[in-house]
């Protein structure tokens, strides 16, 4: 348990410290209401000495941003080509609502295509490839410039220009990253809509945003059924105020052709025919695009992200991920917020490949795709969600998948999105055979908040941590009352103004909600809504969502700290733990775990045993004041599509209150077998039946 014969940070810690350490812990880490989360994480910390990771040139860059913050990304800004240059690199008289590079015009297509073809045409620019459909294709930087500037010219004949929307409800495909590039190309601006969401979720956003022309696809294909788009398209157009001029339809024949609507449609070959328009340049400020938040149908929440996001974006391929040439796989979606800065822009800017999966780790048709991926298209660097790595550990333990493909161009593995846990990235780092390096960031932000700076000499990171600040970030950890927290002391992780080029300028016509939600709560500081804690060497950890901290008689328990010592269980492949309501402790954790099934010769474990060693576990690592007896396992858990667990929903579900379900749940029918979990302890009798 204490050794690590794989020679990670846990083969550096002495056995007796260790068990010292934990029971300080135990005596010391709950005097302080939120320090529980802190459990076994403070005592690696404290006996790993500095691995290092920390550079001189980190260090000089990252002062630099903070002290001279217009010389740093006035020199960042080098990273593209402007058309005009701008009058000043910052404005910050009207804070939350900094302006960067005032007066400078550029256009982002540009930058992400046509600079490229002179020097690289030939080089591929998208590598798509598709289990789901049989299909692997890859477009190169000529290519890419002829489909994007063709669909450009015939966006611009229909009437969008200069500021007007175009909204792309499509799957991960070439085809969204020609639309989203081609209503740049002619400085309009593209609001993706994840394909998960249905005709009311959709309806919502187009008469939020008010798109003149929707691009579409004729359908979805997920593992076990065909997501019908037009029909769901069709249907939000006729519930919604607001029509467009025109619909433009991709038909995907290889698996489901539509019909179209004579006079509002018209098919993407014949969008195609149209001739090829130039970029036109933008204002650095205006908006690249609108991106819409899950969960917000009936209040929509646009995050609009202005243009000049797009030398940040160039800089991070470099600065962050290390990544100057070569091939890049984000394997997300381009629904959210990685898919517009890490599938689309982010590498394409940089000149890089960037790879296109439409799939899943496990289902199509087996756990070895992401090898797969990685031979076939000689990837360097891969971007994912740890819920990822638990599939693949779930349904291939031992890696067999692995050993059939050839893996030596892969240089690191790059995860955010969700807490990872110690057993999850030890095993990832086993299999694919290089660094797992954690970092954090938001949809707001559109790039890292903080990482490993591999750009800047940077070769790791923390024990557990996501890394250290990226430059341009000034973080801090604050109290409830607004004062600084100590070195190592657990509060809320915020952001001194002014924040970054690239981070949203506002909410799409909501200037005043975007104050409200990110900057009231604690003036000059951009609240991320997040937990966590930051070491003297500025190094952070990101513990837990605020509304994930449950209260247990009057000591603050962060859910993913508990999470994390479940997670380390040999039998268990993935789990949740949500706050339960008590009525002598106010709340209690209670667990939701799925089986990992027997391997090989390995003989059956039930579901009892394994339940009193998670209880058993948990008090050795955390202490009796976690109150932990409530563990039982279940098929599967809520998850969306992007691969965060649904907790919140889980734990109003036990307190039989109404819950209404995001569109982009990943399967909506677990739900019947955890109310029935839930009710073995009392909890969620007369729950109502989840809504969409």
């Amino acid at each position: 348990m204490y050794q690590d014969a794989e020679g990670s940070v846990m083969a550096k810690i002495d056995k007796n410290k260790f068990e010292t350490s934990i029971s300080e812990l135990k005596t010391k880490i709950f005097v302080s209401p939120v320090d529980m989360v802190k459990y076994v994480i403070l005592s690696f910390i404290a006996m790993v000495e500095d691995d290092g990771a920390v550079t001189e040139e980190y260090q000089k860059a990252y002062r630099s941003s903070l002290e001279n913050p217009e010389k740093f990304w006035g020199e960042v800004a080098q990273e593209v080509e402007w058309t005009r240059p701008w009058d000043h690199v910052l404005d910050n008289s009207n804070p939350p609502f900094t302006k960067w590079f005032v007066g400078g015009e550029l256009s982002v297509c540009y930058n992400a295509v046509d600079r490229h073809v002179p020097t690289r045409g030939d080089q591929i620019a998208l590598a798509y490839d598709s289990p789901l459909t049989d299909t692997v294709k890859r477009i190169t930087y000529s290519e890419l410039q002829d489909q994007v500037s063709r669909l450009a010219g015939r966006l611009s004949s229909l009437g969008v220009e200069r500021g007007s929307r175009v909204l792309i409800y499509m799957p991960l495909i070439p085809e969204a990253v020609v639309a989203m590039l081609a209503t740049n190309r002619i400085g309009a601006i593209h609001s993706v809509v994840f394909g998960g969401f249905a005709a009311r979720e959709l309806r919502t956003r187009i008469e939020h945003a008010e798109p003149t022309v929707i691009i579409a696809a004729s359908c979805g294909v997920e593992p076990n059924k065909i997501v019908r788009y037009k029909d769901i398209l069709d249907d939000a157009l006729c519930q919604s105020s607001h029509k467009p001029q025109k619909c433009i339809i991709y038909q995907r024949r290889r698996v489901l052709e539509c019909s179209l609507q004579k006079g509002r449609d018209m098919c993407w070959d014949e969008a195609l025919e149209a001739e090829p328009v130039p970029c036109v340049s933008t204002e650095a400020n205006e908006a690249l695009y609108i991106l819409y938040t899950s969960g917000t149908t009936d209040d929509p929440k646009g995050i609009q992200r202005p243009c000049m996001h797009a030398a940040t974006l160039c800089w991070s391929m470099r600065a962050v991920y290390g990544l100057k040439s070569g091939v890049w796989w984000a394997a997300s979606d381009l629904g959210w917020v990685v898919g517009h800065s890490y599938i689309c822009y982010g590498p394409l800017l940089a000149g890089l490949t960037t790879v296109l999966y439409e799939g899943k780790p496990d289902r199509t048709p087996d756990p070895g795709q992401y090898y797969r991926i990685i031979e076939q298209h000689r990837v360097n660097a891969l971007f994912t969600i740890p819920t990822a790595f638990r599939v693949l550990k779930r349904a291939d333990p031992n890696g067999k998948y692995a050993r059939r493909y050839c893996q030596n161009t892969l240089k690191t593995i790059f995860i955010a999105g969700e807490h990872c846990d110690h057993e999850t990235r030890r095993w990832a780092e086993n299999i694919f055979g290089v660094s797992v390096l954690n970092h954090w960031w938001q949809t707001e932000t559109g790039s890292p908040i903080t990482a490993a700076c591999l750009g800047y000499g940077m070769k790791g990171i923390r024990p557990h941590s996501t890394g250290y600040p990226v430059p341009g970030y000034d973080l801090r950890a604050l109290r409830e009352d607004g004062t600084e927290c100590n070195s190592g002391e657990v509060g809320r992780l915020v952001a001194k103004l002014p924040l970054p080029p690239g981070f949203a300028s506002t909410l799409w016509q909501s200037d005043e909600r975007f104050k409200k939600v990110y900057f009231d709560a604690y003036p000059g500081y951009y609240d991320t809504q997040d937990v966590g804690w930051i070491s003297a060497e500025s190094a952070v950890w990101v513990v837990a969502r605020a509304d994930d901290v449950i209260n247990v008689a009057g000591h603050r328990l962060s859910t993913a700290a508990i999470e994390d010592v479940v997670l380390k269980h040999a039998r268990v492949a993935d789990a949740v733990v949500v706050g339960a309501p008590d009525p002598t402790k106010g709340d209690v954790p209670l667990c939701l775990y799925v089986m990992r099934p027997p391997q090989d010769d390995e003989e059956m474990v039930s579901e009892s045993t394994v339940t009193q060693e998670l209880i058993a576990l948990v008090r050795h690592l955390i202490g009796p004041i976690a109150a932990f007896r409530k563990a039982v396992a279940v098929p599967a858990l809520p998850r969306t599509r992007s691969g965060k667990a649904l907790r919140g929903a889980i734990s109003r579900l036990a307190r039989c209150q109404q819950i209404k379900l995001p569109a982009t749940i990943e399967d909506p029918s677990v739900f019947g077998e955890i109310k029935v979990a839930l009710q073995k302890f009392g909890y969620a009798i007369d729950a109502p039946d989840p809504e969409m």
